[in-house]
């Protein structure tokens, strides 16, 4: 609900036919004079549109009053402005809502020399008019003057380009925007000391004159939160604690250096170190870190492909892990030359480092085997701990080690399955395993949610981060105990997190709320009950309102619940018929509650759709068995769910039209848009982004797609399971759709070729159905950068605002037919 709209708000709605008509001066705020006493206008200097940007950025904010070279003004309504001329710069500033995409000329009567601002973004101006387009949602607008003949005869009207062309004066931004989400500074990195008592807390945001780049700040605070160094603008990263607590050692600029927790001194350890990562103490002299290099250009005529893993970019390319002594400098091979390795953890007291390495095997899924090793550093010997099918992490333990790893982990000693179904190895599950890698205990059979990775402390209790159902949350595995305890971060999605290692472990962790934007919280692991240290609402998020959130679970036809949740838009009226998207993904994991993301559902919801997102059979975080019904199905358990749950989303939401509901998904979601488009005609347009439309062509030619078929199509190949890959293939069923269908690809992506687009686009087109291809150029298996992100966004929802809106403006401004 726009709880700021004036209750006098001035509505305009204009026609192409008609005469501009000004908007009400009393509801356009004045500020004025400004910098009266300097000596050049800024148009009268070689810098006007640079000193004018950076001003408008001040001006930009809510606050009521502006303190300019030490001058306080106060901003006032335009109506009680009176006087012939000012000296000096002077701003009219102004917040518009509109319902749709609305199009006119805004101009700008008696004004010379003027520059307009819209959303902070510098806007031409051409003989004081400005032919401007905006999409749903609130717009503020800033005029900064630098010439006025005479104040009573300035003026602003607007002229629609059509009858539905409206603007709305409001008091002040409340929707939700684009811009917030992908600038608004979020912790992208944490690192606590064993001690707790100093952390390292990295934060970047974007903004218009940065572009794609992040602006990044990194801080080393204390426990009271106070900043004691930082490294502003500058790329410092990873990193680790000598365990001494007395020193913190980090990269940056291409330099390895150590910082004096102490005395705040750094000095360099080394700046030939290219190609190296990963550094942490081995002891305090002594550090272990990963080097990386390059292979050699190719630069012959041909590439001679050896394996499957050639067809990745970086597959010739070598990682070794070494020891570095800091005192002289002297770096030692402690990986065997003869494969590329990664470590996986260390133990000082045994005098050994364990490293995994990846062998060519294509005999069993996923077609690729992973080797454990132990390396003793007293004579450089190495024993051959296992070879695994499935492999995630190690890490020691007193009395051997623990491995993170799928169900079929050392021939299934994880399943917790009924017989006939292959596991999801994609579902996390911890071992203890012997140091000779003989005994196994599977520790997480009971436990339902997909483990991902692992922090172990040094009484051998470890923090798992996990997926449980759409969340992602940290488990507490008592060793003890052997029980797992979940950590009351109260938040639904942990992004990052870090952990001290004393004898009252700390943990601070950075995450969001599905309705909450990221804060950063702290917890002793003994009490359980975390405090905040960092909210980004009050920041970024001022005054905004969020979308409502409705839990909506439905119970399928063979008896199992489906979680889901609803996303309302604002100044909600059931009374009213509402436009609905429902989004999914379908493949391995479920669409977590994060509050923002690539697909941003409080960001759709503010443009006036409900939106459904569903969690679909087959994804880990709600049990072995849930998971499991996605190997071999390729959507089949997947479209039933999804279908299922849109009536039931559409029974228990009166106020959502039938007859204009959407639907879209990316990767696996991708597919399934498409698969379903094959189904029914219960969509009235579709989205489907880097969508596998032909499953054996996906598999032969996706970087990944052999290893993730792997799992998907367990033991299933062209050869022995033909309909699999042919009747599950939406490509193959085309004729039978009927739904209009967006189709979008990055034409960089090596996940998901283009071409499984393409041969949609391809069907679809001789068929005479109605489709499009949008392709990103440059752009990989996601939309990343911000120029593009934004556009990709107004894409998707310009496409939705024509089908299910019956409103084609914006599209047709992105994509013209001619």
């Amino acid at each position: 609900m726009l709880k700021t709209i004036l209750a006098t708000a001035c509505a305009v709605a204009l026609s192409a036919n008609v005469h501009a008509i000004e908007l009400d001066k009393k509801h356009i705020n004045y500020l004025g004079p400004i910098a009266e006493n300097n000596l050049l206008k800024p148009y009268e200097t070689a810098q006007q549109k640079e000193i004018l940007a950076n001003f408008a950025e001040t001006l930009s904010n809510n606050a009521q009053k502006v303190t300019v070279f030490g001058q306080s003004l106060t901003w006032q309504p335009f109506d009680q402005v009176n006087e012939l001329t000012v000296a000096g710069l002077q701003a009219l500033k102004f917040t518009v809502s509109v319902d749709r995409f609305t199009q006119g000329t805004l101009t700008f009567n008696g004004v010379d020399n003027a520059s307009l601002f819209i959303n902070g973004k510098s806007h031409s101006l051409n003989k004081n008019k400005h032919e401007m387009s905006l999409p749903t949602g609130q717009h503020q607008l800033v005029l900064l003057t630098e010439q006025v003949a005479d104040w009573k005869k300035v003026n602003v009207d607007f002229a629609g380009k059509a009858d539905h062309d409206q603007l709305q004066l409001i008091k002040e931004i409340t929707t939700l925007s684009a811009q917030q989400l992908f600038d608004a500074a979020t912790i992208t990195d944490l690192s606590l000391s064993p001690d707790s008592k100093d952390m390292i807390i990295t934060t970047s945001y974007y903004s218009d004159k940065g572009g794609d780049k992040a602006i990044r700040t990194t801080q080393l605070r204390d426990q009271q939160h106070q900043v004691r160094y930082s490294w502003d603008n500058a790329k410092a990263s990873g990193f680790a604690w000598s365990p001494d607590n007395q020193k913190l050692i980090y990269t940056i600029d291409g330099q390895l250096r150590i910082l004096d927790r102490k005395t705040l001194q750094s000095s360099l350890i080394s700046d030939k170190l290219v190609g190296a990562s990963g550094f942490e103490f081995f002891d305090n002299n002594t550090l272990i870190f990963s080097w990386y290099k390059s292979a050699d250009a190719n630069t012959g005529l041909t590439k001679h492909y050896q394996g499957l893993e050639d067809r990745w970019s970086y597959a010739r390319n070598s990682n070794h892990v070494y020891l570095l002594d800091i005192n002289s400098g002297l770096a030692r091979q402690i990986s065997p030359a003869t494969h590329s390795h990664s470590w996986q953890d260390f133990d000082k007291e045994r005098n050994s480092i364990l490293l995994s390495r990846s062998l060519k095997d294509y005999a069993a899924p996923p077609h690729m085997l992973t080797e454990l090793v132990e390396i003793n550093l007293a004579d450089n010997t190495e024993t051959l701990i296992g070879q695994y099918r499935t492999f995630n992490q190690a890490k020691y333990h007193d009395d051997g080690l623990y491995i993170t790893a799928g169900p079929a982990f050392n021939n299934g000693a994880g399943l917790a399955i009924k017989e006939g179904l292959l596991p999801n190895n994609y579902d996390g599950q911890l071992y203890s395993v012997s140091f000779d890698g003989k005994q196994v205990t599977a520790l997480s059979k009971s436990f339902d949610p997909a483990i991902g990775s692992m922090t172990a402390l040094s009484n051998d209790d470890l923090i798992l981060s996990v997926t449980e159902k759409d969340t992602k949350q940290l488990y507490l595995f008592d060793e003890s105990k052997t029980r797992f305890t979940k950590l009351n971060t109260q938040l639904d999605v942990v992004d990052r997190f870090s952990v001290s290692d004393n004898k009252k472990p700390r943990l601070i962790a950075a995450g969001t709320n599905v309705s909450k934007p990221q804060r950063l919280q702290s917890l002793t692991i003994a009490k359980n009950k975390a405090s905040t240290l960092w909210d980004s609402a009050s920041e970024f998020y001022a005054n905004t309102d969020i979308p409502a959130l409705e839990e909506f679970n439905f119970t399928n036809k063979s008896g199992v619940e489906i979680s889901g949740r609803v996303y309302l838009p604002h100044n909600l009226d059931k009374s009213k018929q509402y436009p609905a998207l429902v989004y999914y993904y379908g493949g391995t994991s479920p669409v977590t509650r994060g509050f923002t993301g690539r697909y941003p559902f409080n960001f759709w919801a503010a443009n006036g759709y409900v939106v459904y997102v569903v969690q679909p059979t087959g994804a880990t975080g709600f049990g072995q068995e849930f998971s499991a019904k996605h190997v071999n199905a390729w959507g089949e358990h997947t479209a039933d769910d999804i279908m299922q749950g849109t009536r039931a989303f559409l029974n228990a939401y009166p106020f959502v039209d039938s007859k204009k509901v959407g639907n879209l998904g990316a990767s696996y979601g991708g597919f399934m848009t498409m698969l379903l488009a094959t189904k029914t005609d219960m969509f009235s347009a579709s989205i489907a982004h880097a969508g596998i439309s032909n499953i054996t062509s996906y598999w032969g030619q996706g970087w990944w797609g052999y290893l993730y078929s792997g799992e998907a199509s367990k033991n299933s190949f062209p050869w022995n399971n033909p309909a699999l890959y042919s009747q599950q293939s939406p490509v193959f069923h085309a004729d039978k759709v009927k739904t209009p269908l967006l189709l979008i690809h990055g034409d960089a992506d090596t996940n998901v070729p283009k071409g499984e687009s393409h041969n949609m686009y391809t069907a679809l087109k001789l068929l005479n159905q109605d489709v499009e291809l949008i392709e990103y150029k440059g752009a990989d298996h996601q939309i990343i950068t911000r120029e593009q992100r934004f556009h990709w966004w107004n894409t998707m929802l310009a496409y939705f605002d024509a089908k299910l809106k019956d409103q084609p403006q914006w599209w047709n401004s992105l994509y013209s037919s001619k």
